[in-house]
């Protein structure tokens, strides 16, 4: 399903973005309370670079996957 960026994370004055539920990106998996700035990389992605844009996800046992960003 293709859900908006708004959807998924939240960010915070000093930039940094925090997940607003489970989510998983390759390998890795962050949920509420973890929080990274710019230039932290999750399997190549910097997801401040991709802030407003759309996401293509998956659900598996409550936890939004990450497929594809438009």
């Amino acid at each position: 399903m293709r859900i908006n960026f708004w959807q998924i994370f939240k960010t915070h004055p000093d930039g940094s973005i925090e997940p607003i539920r489970r989510v998983r990106i390759g390998g890795a998996e962050f949920g509420i309370g973890f929080r990274f700035a710019k230039g932290v990389t999750f399997s190549g992605i910097d997801l401040t670079q991709y802030i407003g844009r759309d996401f293509e996800t998956d659900e598996q046992d409550g936890v939004l996957i990450l497929r594809a960003i438009y």
